[in-house]
């Protein structure tokens, strides 16, 4: 299964620091489905247009199933994440970015959480999750979503990812 994994990131597009977020996103994802997925790695500066033309390419040239976005969800002037993805989906998935604010603001305590506007959408057959620019986010949250993301995915590409043994029972 082809992912599409996009790092937004100024400073780590510039070269000022390495992206981690990306990578990171990569080894939770793989830990969770058994089958063997394809990473289409793209890391870029907070630039709408940019962003949305690389959403477009995954979803319509590459047909990736799941494109994960991290960075640019706050509040910020050049956080421009939500309304680039909100511009190429059909179909937007809002309790993908309610379930990570919650579980981030009640259980993982983090109060800040509230700040992310990331959310998720539906464009053809693929589907879109913005994720918070932090590896410490991304593990704290991405693990709660991938059940529904496998589950999405049955529902919009016409197939389910495998999960690993060790993680069928926590769904």
């Amino acid at each position: 299964m082809k992912v599409g994994r996009i790092t937004l990131s100024d400073r780590a597009s510039a070269g000022v620091y390495a992206d981690a977020s990306g990578p990171e996103i990569e080894r939770v994802v793989q830990q969770y489905f058994a089958e063997e997925l394809v990473f289409l790695p793209v890391l870029m500066p907070d630039e709408q247009p940019a962003l949305e033309a690389e959403l477009r390419r995954l979803a319509d040239v590459e047909r990736c199933p799941l494109i994960i976005t991290t960075g640019g969800t706050g509040p910020a002037p050049r956080d421009i994440t939500p309304e680039a993805t909100r511009a190429v989906i059909t179909r937007e998935l809002p309790g993908f970015g309610e379930a990570m604010r919650m579980h981030s603001f009640t259980v993982v305590g983090v109060k800040t959480a509230i700040l992310t506007r990331a959310t998720a959408g539906v464009r053809g057959a693929s589907l879109i999750v913005n994720l918070p620019g932090r590896p410490r986010a991304i593990v704290e949250c991405l693990p709660m979503l991938l059940p529904a993301i496998a589950e999405c995915i049955d529902h919009i590409a016409g197939f389910r990812p495998q999960l690993q043994q060790s993680k069928k029972g926590s769904e």
